[in-house]
C-alpha cells in the first residue's frame, strides 16, 4: 500500500512533464513559466511543510497523515485539469505540493518501524520503486489519455483515482505501536534539527542528494520535450520511450541500491554513502552520451544505464538518515532531509535547465534545451564527491 501511494506521488508529478507541450500551447506559457509550475510552485510548500507534517506523524498516526496527504494532493491534481491560465495552474500545483509534503517522510519512518536494520535498506528500496513506476506510468498514461481526450482529462483521471485509494489505505495500513508521548516530554523539532546539524554525514548526504535531484527533476520535466525535438517523436511515442527507460532502468537501480547496501553495509556502514557516490559519478558521462546520441535506437540503451544509477541512492541514503536519530524522531529527520533535497533539487532543477536553454539559444538554436540538460549533469559529479566525503562520517553518526 505504501508503494502504491508513492507511485501516485510521482505519477502526479511526472504527468506534468509529458504534457508540457499541449499545456504550454493551450495556456500560452513560456518555458520559464512552465518550469516555475513544475518546480518552484510545487517545491516551496512541499519542502517547508514536510517537516511539521513529519513531526505531526511522529506525535500521532503515521498512516493517518499519509492517507490525509494522499487525499489532498489527489484533489489538487484533479483541479489542475480545470485550470484556465498560468496563475490558476500555479496555485493548484502549490496545493499538490502541500498534500505530497505529508506522504514520504512518515512512510520512511513507518517502514523503519516495521523492518529490522539488516533488512531496512531493501525495504526502503522496494518502497522507492514507486519513483520509477510512478514516473513511467505518469509518462505513458498521461500521453495516452491526452492523445485520446486531452491533457485536462489526464489530470482529472489521476486525481479521482487517488481520492478512491486514500480511504482504502487508511483502513488497511496500521501503525506499529510506539511508546506513548508523555505530556510535556515530546522532543521539539528544534532538538531533532540540533542532532542532525551536528552530524557532517547528514549535511554531506543531504547536499549530495540535492545535487542529484537538481538534475533528476530537471530531466524529468524537460526530457520529453527534448525527445520530441531531437527525434521527431509524437506524444505517445515519447511516452512509450520515456516510460520504458524509466521503468526498466529505475526498478533495477533502486532495488540494486537497497540490496547492495544491506549486503555491504553489514561489514562497513560507509557503503551507505559509497554506493550512491559511485553511481552518481557514472551517471554524469553516461547521461551525456545518451542525450547527445542522434539515433533513438542507440539512445535507448544508453539512457537505460543512468536512469538506473541516478536513483540508486534512495535505499542507502534514506536508511542512513533513519539511523542518525532515535526511533521517535525518524519521520522528523526524514522531513528535514527531504526539505533540503527538494528545495534545492525540485525548486532549482527545472528552472535552471529552462534558463540555460534560453541562454544557449544563440549558440545551439533548436538544440539549446538538450545542451542545457547536458551542462546540468555536472551536478551529478558534485553529488558523487560529497557522498564520498560522507562515507567515513556515516560510521561515526550511526544510531541503532
Amino acid at each position: 500500500m505504501l508503494l502504491l501511494v508513492y507511485t501516485f506521488n510521482f505519477l502526479d508529478r511526472q504527468i506534468l512533464g509529458i504534457l508540457a507541450k499541449p499545456i504550454m500551447e493551450d495556456l500560452h506559457l513560456t518555458k520559464v513559466q512552465f518550469s516555475a509550475i513544475g518546480g518552484v510552485a510545487f517545491a516551496v510548500l512541499y519542502s517547508v511543510l514536510g517537516v511539521p507534517l513529519a513531526y505531526l506523524a511522529d506525535r500521532t498516526s503515521r498512516s493517518g497523515v499519509i492517507a490525509g496527504a494522499l487525499a489532498v494532493w489527489s484533489l489538487f491534481t484533479g483541479l489542475c485539469g480545470v485550470a484556465t491560465g498560468y496563475w490558476q495552474l500555479f496555485l493548484f500545483r502549490l496545493g499538490v505540493g502541500v498534500g505530497e509534503a505529508g506522504g514520504v517522510a512518515p512512510s520512511y519512518a513507518l517502514i523503519a518501524d516495521y523492518f529490522p536494520p539488516e533488512r531496512r535498506a531493501r525495504a526502503l528500496a522496494i518502497y522507492s520503486l514507486g519513483i520509477p513506476i510512478g514516473l513511467a506510468l505518469g509518462t505513458v498514461l498521461g500521453a495516452y489519455i491526452a492523445a485520446w481526450v486531452n491533457w485536462r482529462a489526464a489530470f482529472i483521471t489521476m486525481g479521482v483515482l487517488g481520492l478512491v485509494i486514500a480511504p482504502v489505505f487508511r483502513w488497511v495500513v496500521r501503525d506499529i505501536p510506539r511508546p506513548p508521548v508523555q505530556e510535556g516530554t515530546a522532543t521539539p523539532i528544534s532538538a531533532v534539527f540540533g542532532i542532525l546539524a551536528r552530524k557532517p554525514a547528514f549535511w554531506l548526504l543531504a547536499l549530495g542528494a540535492s545535487c542529484s535531484s537538481l538534475c533528476g527533476y530537471g530531466l524529468a520535466l524537460w526530457t520529453p520535450t527534448v525527445l520530441m525535438g531531437n527525434f521527431g517523436f509524437g506524444l505517445v511515442a515519447t511516452g512509450q520511450f520515456m516510460a520504458s527507460v524509466l521503468l526498466i532502468g529505475g526498478i533495477a537501480g533502486v532495488f540494486a541500491g537497497g540490496w547492495f547496501a544491506d549486503r555491504l553495509g553489514k561489514a562497513d556502514r560507509a557503503w551507505y554513502a559509497r554506493l550512491p557516490a559511485i553511481a552518481w559519478l557514472i551517471t554524469a558521462p553516461t547521461f551525456a552520451i545518451g542525450l547527445l546520441t542522434p539515433n533513438p535506437w542507440v539512445a535507448w540503451p544508453l539512457l537505460l544505464i543512468p536512469n538506473g544509477l541516478n536513483i540508486l541512492w534512495l535505499g542507502p541514503v534514506t536508511t542512513a538518515v533513519q539511523h542518525m536519530v532515535p526511533q521517535h524522531m525518524r519521520a522528523t529527520a526524514s522531513g528535514s532531509f527531504l526539505m533540503i533535497n527538494n528545495l534545492i533539487g525540485m525548486g532549482a532543477g527545472p528552472t535552471l535547465m529552462a534558463f540555460l536553454s534560453e541562454e544557449l539559444k544563440s549558440s545551439y538554436g533548436a538544440e539549446a534545451l538538450r545542451y542545457g540538460a547536458v551542462f546540468c549533469l555536472g551536478f551529478y559529479v558534485i553529488a558523487g564527491i560529497l557522498a564520498l566525503l560522507a562515507a567515513r562520517h556515516v560510521r561515526k553518526g550511526w544510531v541503532d
